[in-house]
């Protein structure tokens, strides 16, 4: 989850399509211009079994002098040793 985080301060599209879930894949990510992350707080996470978990977490952001705040309960899949971000419920 944090290294997704890191990745969308980054803007670093390649990375985020790498680690989201083929069956759930965009085709391209898009980002918001002038948008600025103001910090990640996992607020929970649950193994669900060996190959499934889940991460609850807060991310703030400020965009045209608004802040922002996303609130999601995400879904992961271990598939070949590697984590995949499947979807998220927003919160």
């Amino acid at each position: 989850m944090r290294s997704r985080y890191c990745a969308f301060v980054l803007e670093d599209a390649d990375y985020l399509l790498a680690t989201w879930h083929p069956s759930q894949r965009p085709a391209s990510v898009d980002f918001e211009p002038g948008l600025k992350w103001l910090g990640l707080a996992v607020r929970d996470h649950r193994v669900v079994d060996a190959t499934h978990a889940e991460v609850e977490f807060l991310a703030r952001s400020r965009a045209g002098g608004r802040a922002h705040r996303l609130h999601e309960r995400s879904r992961f899949v271990c598939e070949d040793g590697r984590w995949y971000y499947v979807d998220g419920e927003l919160k």
